[in-house]
């Protein structure tokens, strides 16, 4: 006599999960919940564009100069954790995770990240990690419902003013300037959504999330519910 076990992986479907946004938006913790909360793999996009904008800072590369950019940016191999309890992600084996968050690094990201062949290197990387989510998962980026992940099973954009996502980014970064913090995200805000190569932008087929009134909890709420329905239309 045999029994046959269900496991939760084999009565669950898979969903990949795109969530896109400008920065402040609750875009990491909110990602990062969902995925802990329903047992999927988690992805960092922008911690990859932070950890080679940091290894070409460190290795002397003009970020100024995309041609400089270009050229180098094959050598650095970066290296993704996907548990949304601990998101590592590793240069060249080493761990970066306080290092990509430097102010000189938040500045000049947006500069490689405009790269095309930046681009082109790091979107083949998180689809191959998506691809790799045999129990599905949730990637946050700014492109990844439009480029990277367009058959996403499901597609967020989160919003928010920019006087509430410069205070959640003051809150975040102990004693900064608000109203610093908020011309500095309008700035990238402008950056990422003119840039010509994989622009911030919200996919048509996305459902839209405004967060300014809302409490984190209220957003994991909110984003646990799409991600239930979707499973159960599968």
């Amino acid at each position: 006599m045999s029994f046959a076990v269900e496991t939760a992986a084999e009565t669950t479907p898979a969903v990949i999960v795109a969530i896109d946004g400008p920065s402040g938006t609750g875009k990491s913790s909110t990602s990062k919940a969902v995925a802990a909360q329903l047992g999927l793999s988690y992805l960092d996009t922008g911690a990859q564009y932070r950890a080679i904008t940091c290894w070409m800072v460190e290795n002397g590369i003009d970020v100024a100069d995309p041609v400089a950019v270009a050229a180098a940016a094959a050598k650095p191999e970066i290296v993704s954790g996907t548990d949304p309890a601990a998101p590592a992600i590793t240069v060249d084996g080493r761990d970066v995770a306080q290092a990509i968050r430097t102010p000189e690094v938040t500045s000049k990201v947006s500069a490689v990240s405009a790269v095309p062949e930046v681009r082109s290197l790091i979107t083949g990387l998180q689809r191959s990690i998506a691809a790799s989510a045999a129990g599905g998962i949730v990637v946050e980026g700014r492109d990844i419902g439009t480029t990277v992940l367009p058959g996403a099973d499901l597609k967020i954009f989160l919003t928010a003013s920019p006087e509430a996502r410069a205070a959640r980014r003051s809150g975040e970064l102990k004693g900064s300037d608000v109203q610093a913090t908020r011309e500095a995200l309008i700035k990238r805000d402008t950056a990422d959504s003119s840039r010509k190569t994989s622009p911030l932008a919200k996919a048509d087929d996305a459902v839209e999330v405004d967060t300014t009134e809302l409490t984190l909890q209220q957003v994991i709420e909110c984003v646990v519910t799409l991600v239930e329905e979707k499973r159960a239309a599968k």
